[in-house]
């Protein structure tokens, strides 16, 4: 699935980068140039790290 549009940015690119030592949506942002256009992909990029990290989202338990 795409989650950054303007970028093209995938949840694959984001398991990879996360896989690569990225951490935060900052690194997110610098590494593959995610919420610099329009933002409106922060909230998902911010859901696809925290599942690539195994961490949990609210009201949703750990995957």
């Amino acid at each position: 699935m795409y989650v950054c549009v303007c970028r093209a940015v995938t949840e694959q690119h984001i398991r990879e980068a996360v896989q690569d030592g990225a951490r935060t949506l900052k690194d997110l942002c610098l590494n593959l140039g995610i919420i610099r256009d329009c933002g409106r992909c922060a909230r998902c990029a911010y859901e696809c790290l925290q599942d690539a990290r195994g961490g949990t989202r609210p009201g949703h338990g750990k995957r």
